[in-house]
């Protein structure tokens, strides 16, 4: 007999008014098969192994029968895109089943990606193929592992049939679990139409759903502004590039959501750019903090008309956004020392950092392993005046830096190359190497015996230069 889904839907996106979305049924695949599902995810969302491994499980991912209690639905959004306007957006090819409760009393989205066209295809087919499924599950769960707020990855489905892109590719869905996909965008769609009961209702349901502590749109403002500081923060001491900066690419909830051209720095360079589009370096390494700034302005625009005196409200809303430089620096600060063992800062510390910042770029040593052979109290050779400054300054610490070191600086990380490596074994029929790196993933900070290779950067012709959305 087949298990029963745990599942209990309560759902409260849809019942929103119907301008905020379209219901819509998922595209049932032609020959779906399970590629993988996520165990550990599962059973805080009340889903046990014997489910999973039955035809219900599959018939979900796949979008061949939604469960009850699903009420499918694409959400409408609009959007700045590289900084261009775009006033009509929204879930192209992705559908919110619906929002479960999970075992901490968190309410969490589950949504299909690749699932088939909906109103706002824009002439897409609605699918995706089975290289960014397998890229934005791997980094996805890589980054919820390194203790970065991040949507996650449920289980990925292949389709049965081929997606046209460049060339013909296999078609895979995404099952992916958010706080909410509730974005920035989301907001801009209603304050460009000058909708202002449905940004008072968006604005509602934010502050119920994630924030509750906030009493205005301004508190919400100033809380969506602190949990995108730490968020960047955090991208930034991993060096990780996201690549795709759109405001609808920005979660209201904090959390990083769409792994399009994401990428993971190997040598270190403050202007590192990865994304095919990305022409101009909008999206570098070191702008990121800007442009959450910018589209963090762009969400408080939105907010303005639930704010009384427009001129009150405008400087109400300048003096919040001026508070992320401050937010920001002191979140990063904090982790960057943490990487070099410190934990009780001192004054000129901040020099420290910097000065083996500038190191690693100098001698273009490995980002990740840069800091991580500190552990070790090795240091590039060219950087011997800062690593006896450094040491003498461990000296002055009362926890033991080592420990602090080897807790913050991961062994692993879902390197460019391995995923290229990966995504191409598994259009071949071959998931070894996916299931491999996904659990050397699952604990980043630990050694693993007989996986050190997935430590290694890229030899010259290994080196990725370019990542792609996969749309």
């Amino acid at each position: 007999m087949t298990a029963q889904i745990p599942l209990t839907f309560d759902n409260t996106y849809v019942k929103l008014p119907d301008r905020f979305f379209t219901l819509q049924p998922p595209t049932a695949p032609v020959d779906p098969k399970l590629i993988i599902t996520n165990e550990q995810l599962a059973k805080s969302l009340n889903i046990g192994p014997a489910w999973l491994a039955g035809s219900q499980a599959l018939a979900m991912f796949s979008g061949t029968n939604p469960p009850p209690g699903s009420e499918p639905l694409a959400q409408v959004y609009a959007g700045h895109q590289f900084g261009g306007w775009s006033q009509q957006l929204g879930d192209g090819r992705a559908l919110l089943l619906g929002e479960v409760v999970d075992t901490t009393g968190k309410r969490r989205d589950i949504q299909l990606k690749g699932s088939g066209r909906t109103p706002y295809s824009r002439g897409g087919d609605g699918k995706a193929w089975l290289g960014p499924v397998l890229r934005e599950y791997l980094v996805s769960e890589a980054m919820h592992a390194l203790n970065i707020p991040t949507t996650r990855a449920l289980a990925v489905v292949a389709t049965g049939e081929n997606v046209q892109r460049e060339t013909a590719r296999p078609g895979a869905v995404l099952t992916r679990v958010a706080s909410s996909h509730i974005r920035v965008g989301t907001f801009q769609y209603f304050a460009a139409r000058q909708d202002t009961d449905a940004l008072e209702i968006l604005t509602d349901h934010v502050i119920n759903r994630h924030y509750p502590e906030a009493r205005s749109p301004l508190q919400l403002l100033d809380a969506v502004i602190s949990h995108q500081a730490c968020l960047i923060a955090k991208w930034m001491s991993v060096g990780f590039i996201h690549g795709v900066m759109n405001t609808d690419n920005m979660a209201i909830s904090g959390e990083t959501i769409d792994y399009g051209p994401c990428a993971f720095m190997d040598q270190f360079h403050p202007d590192t750019v990865f994304s095919s589009i990305d022409q101009h370096g909008r999206y570098a390494y070191s702008n990121q903090p800007d442009i959450a700034v910018w589209n963090l302005a762009k969400f408080a625009s939105c907010l303005l008309p639930l704010m009384g005196d427009e001129d009150a409200a405008v400087q109400a809303a300048t003096a919040s956004l001026n508070k992320f430089p401050a937010i920001f620096e002191s979140q990063r600060e904090q982790a960057f020392l943490r990487k070099i063992g410190i934990t009780h800062p001192r004054k000129g510390d901040a020099k420290l950092v910097a000065g083996f910042l500038h190191g690693l770029a100098a001698t273009g040593t490995d980002f990740t392993n840069g800091f991580r052979d500190l552990s070790d109290h090795k240091a590039p050779t060219a950087m011997q005046d800062w690593r006896s400054e450094w040491l003498a300054r461990l000296e002055l610490e009362t926890e033991d830096p080592v420990k602090t070191m080897t807790d913050t600086n991961p062994a692993y990380i879902p390197r460019n190359h391995r995923i290229e490596a990966i995504i191409k074994a598994a259009v071949s029929g071959d998931y070894q190497p996916f299931y491999e790196l996904n659990n050397t993933l699952k604990t980043p900070y630990c050694e693993h015996t007989g996986f050190e290779h997935y430590r290694l950067p890229p030899k010259p012709e290994e080196i990725v230069r370019q990542t792609f959305c996969g749309t």
